[in-house]
């Protein structure tokens, strides 16, 4: 009798749990609020195809699951759907025409402090000020979702694409993103993993201020007016990213510490690396090519080390600013496209070390067309009584170890990658 009464109670629990995790599906011309306000938490919410001109407030713990793609519109007004409660995904919907205050923030979705372990993916969000805001919500995933902004408004008054703010373990993959004002704006955010996304024809492809232990990686920032911008920040990682065809900088690092950034492309924008009080930093193994300036350097950034990365073909390749040299490549070397030394004894290191800024290269930047007579004896001696009396020497960016071959073989596939109307 007593393995019975265990049986019993076993298929009771049973059964409330299958009432607690119940289905309603919403059709074309029915409420998705109604809908909302009768589940019970855990429930799964279908929303077929159909226009649905309604503002949600998730409140309670459910899926709200779109089949075959359909539509909820804000109406111009306030936010489209707000999540509230914890545990709430929303899968598969178009979310569409926010409302376009700045002042209240509205977005497609807003996720409201508090909301924790929210899940969006494969949404579409469309003519919204925000896409999404992200405030004081851990642990949140939005994963493979189209994200475009009310391109016809002016970039200052649109807002960002995904905009997270105070919160931890975030996890942003698989995006596109674009006519926004910033597509990814982080602001006091740690912990969290970027990985996958693309973002253009934005101001910023990310915008990082004050965000520490995040991870960006894989992702595709091009034709923005800069690509990433890492600011007021500390032990991130940086790696495998490209950053191409940005109007101003590639990648900028400024005020940033304890930082690892390693096999990025950065090919074709006004700046590749825009490096502005940064120490302590490790850059390895990037490819810098085909930009104005390959890396623009200034304002205390030192005591980072530098090594295996791959200048090439940049019109100049480091804009050092200021009072004493600094070394790069101290053990390993970098390949500079312009060094013109040698290596006698086939070890794959030059002989002598590579300068960035000496005399020559500071004349051709101020008067391109001497680049014509850079292989004459003229310009040779001149090139070497610059190194011989150093009243003639400016501060530079030295390389010990030059290497004679770049590492990434496939360079050539990142030139002409420009801007439109830059070059």
């Amino acid at each position: 009798m007593a393995l019975l009464g265990r049986i019993g109670a076993l298929l009771c629990l049973l059964a409330a749990g299958s009432a607690l995790a119940g289905e309603v599906t919403v059709r074309k011309g029915q409420s998705i609020a109604a809908a909302i306000a009768q589940a019970a938490p855990g429930d799964v919410i279908r929303v077929e195809r159909g226009h649905y001109p309604e503002r949600l407030v998730i409140d309670k713990p459910l899926t709200l699951k779109g089949i075959n793609r359909p539509t909820v519109s804000g109406g111009l007004q306030g936010d489209t759907i707000r999540i509230v409660a914890e545990d709430v995904v929303v899968d598969g919907l178009i979310v569409s025409d926010s409302g376009d205050s700045l002042l209240d923030q509205n977005a497609g979705i807003y996720i409201q402090p508090g909301a924790h372990r929210a899940v969006v993916r494969n949404c579409d969000l469309t003519y919204n000020l925000f896409g999404f805001w992200i405030e004081k919500s851990n642990d949140v995933r939005i994963e493979n979702n189209l994200i475009t902004g009310k391109r016809d408004y002016r970039s200052a008054s649109r807002g960002n694409g995904i905009q997270l703010y105070n919160t931890n373990g975030a996890r942003i993959i698989g995006n596109r993103i674009s006519f926004v004002r910033d597509a990814v704006y982080v602001d006091v955010s740690h912990h969290a993993i970027f990985r996958g996304n693309r973002m253009h024809h934005s101001r910023y492809g990310t915008h990082y201020m004050n965000s520490y232990y995040n991870l960006w990686e894989g992702n595709d920032s091009y034709h923005n007016r800069g690509g990433l911008a890492l600011m007021e920040v500390r032990d991130q990682v940086v790696r495998n990213n490209r950053a191409w065809a940005n109007s101003d900088h590639g990648i900028m690092l400024r005020t940033i510490q304890d930082s690892v950034v390693e096999n990025n492309v950065v090919a074709g924008n006004a700046r590749g690396f825009f490096i502005y009080d940064a120490e302590y930093n490790t850059l390895r193994g990037n490819l810098i090519v085909d930009n104005i300036v390959g890396v623009h350097l200034w304002a205390g950034s030192f005591r980072n080390v530098v090594e295996r990365n791959d200048f090439i073909s940049n019109r100049e390749q480091v804009r050092y600013v200021a009072s004493r040299d600094e070394t790069w490549g101290a053990k390993e070397g970098n390949y500079w496209s312009n060094y013109v030394g040698w290596d006698r004894n086939g070890d794959g290191i030059g002989d002598v070390p590579y300068e960035a800024n000496d005399v020559v290269d500071r004349l051709s930047w101020r008067h391109p067309m001497m680049k014509l007579l850079l292989a004459s004896p003229a310009v040779q001696t001149l090139r070497m009584v610059g190194q011989q009396f150093p009243l003639l020497r400016a501060p530079s960016i030295v390389d010990p170890h030059p290497r004679m071959n770049p590492d990434h073989k496939n360079w050539r596939d990142w030139l002409g990658k420009h801007f439109p109307g830059t070059r």
